[in-house]
């Protein structure tokens, strides 16, 4: 048994089994056209939920929201010229009057307060450690490893608020996590310019959102990116050491990604041991799969890496908060044809 937080989880063993026909897709693209048969996750195994907002989690948030006082600010050169990109045609098609450079600013502000105090690179892999919920943890407790993180990426997107419709794929890969954080906060931006809000006050609404802007961290690091710029880090890549990999599930290929947290470039305080409550996840497979017309977050771990005596998925519908409810599969279907691992 392994601390974690029980307060308000419920855990209801479902007993449906049957063949479901299901498309995999990573990055919400599938790599193939035909739709294996295979059974599956979805809303068929075990269900955890019941959870809810973590009130300790969003105090360590709010109380490790700062950053090395005069320490450079390092970013990911692939990632930066991903939130550079998105910041420019952000900045074009705003509503207000806003340069490209202050909404790369903008967007770049909140990441070093939430994943990075040290000043040191964000890392796009980033994975939460706070939310500590028996929710959020694999109700048959198989592994210590197998837990649903619910904060992903610089942005820490989490299934509770903005992260609701990403998965972890999707929130980790700096290109796609960019395209949707950057007009987010350039909207909620101008949208305070045009009540009659000043700049600071505007900015201050663009990151309400985390807790981790609330004592002015965003702004401090927001006016050193103005007077002191940023340093591009080269050893920092688009998904932050998370691996895009070629998968195979009942016999077709599709694209997963593939998240070890013992890979991570860039900052990676998270990974130690005791930077959290939460437990730090085994490696898993991130990928999509629509059934029945909805769509599901999955993770998926192989018995190698978690140490289970099975393979396990957990799988979330997008758009519910992963703390309410969860269903945990046994499985035995997924091969990385990249590395030739797993059920092959």
């Amino acid at each position: 048994m392994w601390p974690i937080h029980a307060e308000g989880a419920e855990m209801v063993k479902t007993q449906r089994t049957r063949r479901l026909a299901v498309l995999l897709v990573s990055f919400g693209i599938a790599a193939a056209t035909a739709a294996p048969v295979a059974l599956a996750a979805g809303d068929d195994g075990t269900i955890s939920g019941g959870g809810g907002p973590n009130p300790n989690a969003e105090r360590m948030s709010r109380d490790r929201g700062w950053v090395v006082p005069l320490a450079p600010l390092h970013f990911g050169a692939e990632p930066y010229a991903q939130v550079q990109s998105a910041a420019a045609t952000a900045a074009d098609e705003a509503g207000c009057s806003i340069s490209a450079e202050a909404a790369t600013n903008l967007a770049l502000s909140t990441t070093w307060p939430e994943v990075s105090p040290s000043g040191e690179s964000p890392s796009p892999m980033t994975l939460s450690r706070y939310d500590d919920q028996t929710s959020l943890a694999d109700p048959e407790q198989r592994a210590k490893g197998l837990f649903f993180n619910p904060g992903v990426g610089m942005w820490q997107l989490d299934s509770a608020g903005l992260g609701k419709e990403e998965t972890a794929a999707t929130a980790i890969d700096s290109s796609s996590a960019a395209a949707k954080m950057v007009p987010y906060m350039v909207d909620r931006y101008c949208s305070s310019i045009n009540g009659g809000s000043s700049e600071a006050s505007a900015r201050a609404s663009a990151w309400s959102d985390w807790n981790a802007c609330g004592s002015g961290a965003c702004e401090d690091v927001y006016q050193r990116l103005g007077s002191d710029g940023v340093t591009k880090d080269e050893n920092v890549g688009r998904y932050g050491g998370a691996e895009a990999r070629k998968c195979t599930f009942e016999g077709a290929e599709y694209d997963c990604l593939y998240v070890d947290p013992s890979a991570a470039q860039g900052e990676d305080a998270w990974t130690a041991d005791d930077y959290g409550p939460a437990p730090l996840p085994a490696p898993f497979y991130a990928f999509t799969y629509e059934k029945s017309g909805v769509d599901y977050e999955v993770r998926y771990w192989l018995k190698g890496d978690s140490g289970a005596s099975t393979d396990v998925s957990a799988s979330r519908e997008l758009g519910v908060n992963a703390r309410s409810k969860l269903s945990w599969d046994e499985e035995s279907t997924l091969c990385d044809t990249t590395t030739g691992t797993g059920n092959c």
